[in-house]
């Protein structure tokens, strides 16, 4: 375990465990045409090593930890969970054991967010993190953050967000786009999920963002206000969605990336809602590839897809089918190949507030 994470202090400033909870790891494994590799047995490990230190710290607290749970994975990312998983062993029921459970944890391949927040609302003495893709590198960075000043930039931004009914985005290509934020709430994804939390209770760990769903037009005749162009660079290629009534419309570009990406939202509909607006505020968190981390990083990020674990109208079925499910982010910091160079907010009222300028927070 990396040097720089107090992996026992962090379990207690994250999660509060209290004498007599009952604490839960799950972990989800290869299986089929779903091949291991050595960052997802890796995650395996530090599942068994989180696991222990869950019941070191319970011995101290008071408090439970049920044998280590895995399930074969879904696949899909914020796709459903299978029926079944295995504890010592044994066959269980997923939904079953998470009924009993008051902390969940779950260092996987493909992200649960979604459905472990569906089972929250099913659930409501259950609260934890979901860590998909979650690698040691981040031991060193986004975990290793303090979570008490996460939490401060979390709350206000969440702040700043919460009476806007619009933000217009500049990026540093030229292109513009508009988030229409009327009738939604931000959720603030700040590293603490103790007991009594309010709103969503599942926290993606490492923590650091606050996000909002753009008004996605479910309002018969009051159309989604939501347009523009959004830069995308997938390796050395320039891919720019066309956004109208907060669904993305055409993708532009000669190369093959664009290409597949048509190919990619043409296979259901429900993939091109434009599901969320994020501002990552984890300032030990760093660019590494897994969006778990990446979208942390102080900066603005955007996705497409699933929407209602986070307050929105798109869910499991608005797909065609489930295998389809997706939520996927696209992340914007400074020093990357396209940033943010302007986000402004606008209030009901017809003032304004600039929160990111050359991709840097106006507001702490």
């Amino acid at each position: 375990m990396a040097n720089d994470l107090d992996l026992e202090q962090l379990l207690i400033d994250v999660f509060a465990p209290q004498s007599g909870e009952q604490v839960l790891v799950m972990t989800d494994l290869p299986h089929g045409e779903l091949a291991d590799s050595e960052e997802w047995a890796e995650r395996r490990e530090m599942a068994f090593e989180w696991h222990e230190a869950f019941r070191a710290l319970g011995k101290k607290i008071g408090f439970s930890v049920f044998p280590l749970l895995s399930y074969p994975a879904s696949g899909a990312h914020n796709g459903p969970l299978p029926k079944n998983g295995e504890m010592d062993g044994e066959a269980v029921q997923l939904e079953q054991v998470l009924a009993d459970t008051n902390i969940v944890v779950a260092m996987t391949q493909y992200s649960p967010t979604a459905p472990l927040i569906q089972i929250c609302e099913k659930v409501p003495t259950l609260r934890g993190a979901s860590m998909p893709g979650v690698t040691r590198g981040m031991e060193r960075t986004a975990l290793a953050a303090d979570y008490s000043k996460v939490a401060e930039r979390c709350a206000i931004l969440a702040a700043k967000l919460d009476p806007a009914v619009g933000a217009r985005v500049e990026f540093s290509t030229g292109h513009r786009l508009f988030f229409d934020l009327r009738d939604r709430e931000p959720d603030a994804d700040d590293g603490q999920a103790h007991p009594g939390r309010e709103g969503i209770r599942i926290i993606n760990l490492p923590s650091g963002e606050t996000c909002i769903v753009p008004y996605e037009g479910e309002v018969e005749g009051r159309p989604s206000r939501t347009e523009g162009s959004i830069p995308a660079m997938y390796d050395d290629e320039l891919v720019v969605f066309d956004v109208r009534e907060n669904r993305i419309v055409d993708v532009m570009g000669e190369g093959p990336e664009a290409a597949s990406m048509r190919d990619y939202l043409a296979v259901d509909d429900a993939r091109r809602n434009i599901a969320e607006l994020g501002l990552g505020c984890n300032d030990k968190a760093v660019i590494c590839g897994e969006v778990l981390e990446d979208e942390k990083v102080m900066g603005m990020h955007w996705a497409y897809g699933r929407s209602d674990h986070l307050g929105g109208t798109v869910g499991v079925d608005s797909f065609s089918d489930p295998s389809h499910v997706v939520h996927q982010d696209t992340v914007y910091a400074k020093g990357g190949p396209i940033e943010i160079s302007s986000l402004v907010l606008e209030y009901e009222d017809g003032t304004t507030q600039e929160i990111i300028r050359d991709s840097a927070y106006t507001v702490f």
